[in-house]
C-alpha cells in the first residue's frame, strides 16, 4: 500500500490527513497540540492517524506539514536575540521603516517591537550605488569587529543589509564569509539572497525576521525530522510555504520567514481544487480554527499572489497568497470590558488549557463553551466521543459573566457568538467589499475545525447567498497538502525603461532567473517532464511607487521586441483594471523579475457519486434541543452524521450535522443539498 500524508499543526489541534493512491481512499484523525514541542504531537498524530487505516510509516510515500511555530514565535517575539550589520548610515532604519503610524487614526496604536535592539546594530563603511558601481569598498575589518562584538553580547542570529546588495550582491556575501569565520556558530542572514528586491527597510525587515526565526525553526524542524525517522518514515518530509507550495527542510531551514503563513496557506489550495471541481470558481474561503480565522478571496478559481505582506507588524517581501488573519477563534476568550461591554478575543485559552468545557483549569469562557451552552456543540463529547465535554463548567462560567453584564445566560452565549461574527465579518470585508468586490457572487467556503459553526451566521451577516462545507472541513489544510506542488521563487530587481531598448538586458535576466530554477529542480531531484517555470514581471509609470505583476511569455525562452511590446499592452489593460485608466503616453518601466518554479508531483483525487435521492433519514442519529434566537429558545433539532449523508440529500433547517472533524450548523429557514463529491451546498435563503 502507498499512502500520502499531509500534517497541518496549528495552535490547538494537529490535524491528519491520509491518502491511498492506489484504492483513493481518504483517512482523517486530529490531535490536541502540544504546544511546548509541537514536533511531539505531529509524530504523535500521524501514528495514530496511520493505525486508523492499518498502515505503517513504512508504507508512506509523501508527508507534507504545514507549522505556526514561526508565526507564533514572531507574534509571542519568542525568536532569538538577534543583531544586525548595515551599510554606514542606516542603523535606525528598522525603526524609522516609513515614518508611518500603525493606525492612521488611532493616536494610542503602539509601533510593533524593533526586533533587533539599537545596540546591537553595526554599522560598517561601504556603499555601492544605484546602478551596482562601487562608491565605497568594504571595509572587511568593521565587519570583523562587528560579528565579534555580537559574538561577545551573546546573540544566536545576525543579519546583514546593505544598500542597493539586490543589484551588486558581493559587499554583503564577503560579510557573511567573514562572520562564519568569526562566529561560525549564529545563524546569518543576507539581505541578498532572503529578498534580492529594492526598498531598503521592506528588504531589512524582511532579513532581519528570517534570522529572529532561523534558530527557532533550525530546533523544531531538527526535532521533527529526527521524530520521523524514529517511526521509520523512508522519504523526506516537506513543509509549506506561505505561497501554497512545499519545499525541503533543508531549504526551510535557511528561508524560515518563507513559512510565516505555512498553517493557513494550503486550506486555501485545498479551497481552489474543490471550488474548480463542484463548478463554483468565486469563493470566500473562512478558515476558523482554535486560536485564530484566516480568509481569503478566490476570484475566478485563483487566490491573489502577493510579494509583500504586513505580518504581524512587520513588513515582509516573500511571495505569499493573500491571506487575511484576525484573532477569532474556538478558544477565543469572552469577558466584560472597562465600559462594560462584552468582548470576545484576541486571548485565546489555545489547546491547554483549552476551552472551560475541556475541564484542564480554564476558567475564562470562550467561544467554543458559549457554543455547548446553546447545544450547538454536542454538550457531552467531540471528536466522535474521544473528548469528552462539561456543560455543566462551561455553563458555570457564562452564568458568571452574564451575571457581570446583567443579561440573561443564554442571551450571553448567544451574544458571544455575535461578536465573534461581527469580528470575522470584518476581515472578509478587508479582502472584499474594501478591494471592490461584491460579496453577492461570492460563495463562502467554510474550513477549520470551527469553521461550519458559524459559517451561515457569517453568511448572513455578509448577505452571501450561499455556504460550501466540505467533506473534511477540520483537516483542509492538511488534505490541501496531498494537492500542491513542490515550489520555489526567485526574483531580482533591475529597474528600467519598458522599451525594445531592453530587450537584450531582458533576456538575460529571463535566463538567469531559469538558471536559478533548474538548479533548484535538480536539487530537489523533480523529473523534466515535471518542471515548471511561470515568469513575471511588476511594472509601473516612471514616478509610481507601487507596481503590478504582469506575465513574460517567452516562447522558447526568446525575448524578442514582439514580447515587450505585448508586456506594456497587458500593463495599460491591468493598469485600468486596478485604477480605472491607463494613460497611453506616460512612459513605463520594468522593475523586479520573478519567476514561480513549480515541481509537479502526485496528488490526491476526489471521487464523484451518483445522486441517491433527497431523503437523508439513514444519516440521522437523533434529535436534541439546540438554542436558536431565531426561535428565541431552545427546539428539537435533528442531528446527522455526515459520514452517512450521500449525493442528493436534502437537509431542511434547523439542523445539526455532525462529523469527527467539525459540526456543521443549519439554521431554521435554511436548507442544505449534499453535490456529487459529497459537499455539502447550504441556501441561506438570501434572493
Amino acid at each position: 500500500m502507498s499512502w500520502r500524508i499531509g500534517v497541518d499543526s496549528g495552535g490547538t489541534f494537529c490535524d491528519i490527513c491520509l491518502y491511498n493512491t492506489e484504492t483513493k481512499q481518504f483517512g482523517i484523525w486530529k490531535v490536541s497540540s502540544t504546544p511546548d514541542d509541537p514536533s511531539r504531537g505531529i509524530a504523535g498524530g500521524v501514528t495514530e492517524g496511520l493505525g486508523t487505516v492499518s498502515a505503517s510509516a513504512g508504507d508512506v510515500r509523501f508527508l507534507g506539514h504545514g507549522t505556526t511555530v514561526g508565526t507564533n514565535a514572531l507574534i509571542q517575539h519568542r525568536g532569538v536575540p538577534t543583531g544586525m550589520i548595515t551599510t554606514d548610515g542606516f542603523r535606525d532604519l528598522l525603526e524609522i521603516g516609513r515614518q508611518k503610524r500603525p493606525s492612521l487614526y488611532d493616536t494610542q496604536a503602539d509601533k510593533p517591537e524593533t526586533l533587533v535592539a539599537r545596540h546591537l546594530r553595526f554599522e560598517v563603511p561601504e556603499r555601492v550605488r544605484h546602478d551596482g558601481t562601487v562608491e565605497t569598498a568594504l571595509d572587511e575589518e568593521s565587519v570583523r569587529a562587528a560579528a565579534r562584538a555580537l559574538k561577545d553580547a551573546g546573540v544566536q542570529a545576525v543579519a546583514i543589509g546593505f544598500l542597493y546588495s539586490f543589484v551588486r550582491p558581493g559587499h554583503e556575501q564577503r560579510a557573511l564569509e567573514i562572520v562564519q569565520e568569526e562566529f561560525p556558530e549564529a545563524f546569518t542572514s543576507i539581505s541578498s539572497a532572503v529578498a534580492p528586491e529594492f526598498r531598503e527597510y521592506e528588504r531589512f525587515s524582511t532579513t532581519v525576521v528570517n534570522a529572529y526565526l532561523g534558530p527557532v525553526m533550525e530546533t523544531y524542524i531538527t526535532r521533527l525530522a529526527r521524530r520521523l525517522m524514529d517511526l521509520g518514515l523512508g522519504v523526506a518530509p516537506r513543509i509549506t510555504q506561505s505561497n501554497g507550495g512545499v519545499i525541503s527542510f533543508d531549504l526551510a531551514r535557511a528561508l524560515p520567514v518563507r513559512t510565516v503563513l505555512s498553517g493557513p496557506s494550503t486550506g486555501v489550495v485545498a479551497a481552489q481544487e474543490i471550488g474548480r471541481m463542484i463548478g463554483i470558481p468565486n469563493l470566500i474561503t473562512f478558515d476558523m480554527g482554535g486560536t485564530s480565522t484566516d480568509v481569503a478571496l478566490l476570484k475566478d478559481g485563483a487566490c491573489r499572489m502577493t510579494g509583500e505582506a504586513m505580518v504581524h507588524g512587520y513588513p515582509i517581501k516573500a511571495p505569499m497568497l493573500d491571506i487575511h488573519t484576525v484573532g477569532a477563534g474556538g478558544g477565543s476568550l469572552a469577558y466584560r470590558d472597562n465600559g462594560g461591554l462584552l468582548k470576545v478575543g484576541p486571548q485565546s485559552c489555545g489547546a491547554f488549557p483549552g476551552p472551560v468545557c475541556y475541564d484542564k483549569g480554564n476558567d475564562i469562557p470562550s467561544t467554543t463553551d458559549a457554543n455547548v451552552v446553546l447545544h450547538i456543540l454536542n454538550p457531552e463529547f467531540l471528536l466522535g466521543g474521544r473528548m469528552p465535554i462539561r456543560h455543566d463548567k462551561a455553563y458555570a462560567q457564562i452564568s458568571r459573566l452574564a451575571g457581570e453584564l446583567d443579561m440573561d445566560v443564554m442571551a450571553t452565549a448567544q451574544g458571544i457568538i455575535s461578536v465573534v461574527t461581527a469580528n470575522m465579518a470584518r476581515a472578509v470585508r478587508v479582502i472584499s467589499v474594501q478591494r471592490g468586490h461584491d460579496l453577492r457572487d461570492y460563495a463562502l467556503m467554510a474550513l477549520g475545525g470551527a469553521g461550519p459553526l458559524h459559517a451561515v451566521r457569517l453568511a448572513l451577516e455578509l448577505d452571501m447567498k450561499r455556504v460550501v462545507i466540505p467533506l473534511t472541513p477540520g483537516v483542509m489544510c492538511a488534505l490541501g497538502l496531498l494537492l500542491t506542488d513542490l515550489r520555489a521563487d526567485f526574483s531580482t530587481t533591475q529597474i528600467m525603461m519598458a522599451d525594445e531598448g531592453n530587450v537584450d538586458r531582458v533576456q538575460a535576466i529571463h535566463d538567469e532567473l531559469a538558471a536559478r530554477a533548474q538548479g533548484w529542480f535538480t536539487e530537489e531531484n523533480v523529473a523534466p517532464e515535471n518542471c515548471g517555470q511561470r515568469f513575471t514581471v511588476d511594472m509601473r509609470y516612471v514616478g509610481q511607487n507601487y507596481e503590478l505583476p504582469v506575465m513574460l511569455c517567452a516562447p522558447e525562452g526568446r525575448i524578442t521586441a514582439q514580447t515587450v511590446t505585448d508586456m506594456i499592452a497587458e500593463f495599460m489593460e491591468a493598469h485600468r483594471t486596478q485604477y480605472g485608466f491607463a494613460s497611453e503616453s506616460d512612459p513605463i518601466q520594468f522593475v523586479t523579475f520573478r519567476v514561480e518554479a513549480t515541481g509537479r508531483v502526485e496528488k490526491a483525487e476526489f471521487i464523484s457519486h451518483p445522486d441517491e435521492g433527497p431523503d437523508p433519514s439513514s444519516a440521522r442519529t437523533g434529535a436534541r434541543e439546540v438554542w436558536f434566537p431565531e426561535t428565541g429558545g431552545f427546539v428539537e433539532c435533528p442531528i446527522y452524521d455526515r459520514a452517512h449523508l450521500r449525493s442528493g440529500n436534502r437537509i431542511p433547517g434547523p439542523a445539526i450535522i455532525e462529523q469527527m472533524d467539525a459540526t456543521t450548523v443549519i439554521l431554521p429557514g435554511m436548507e442544505a443539498h449534499v453535490e456529487p463529491y459529497l459537499n455539502i451546498i447550504i441556501d441561506t435563503g438570501i434572493g
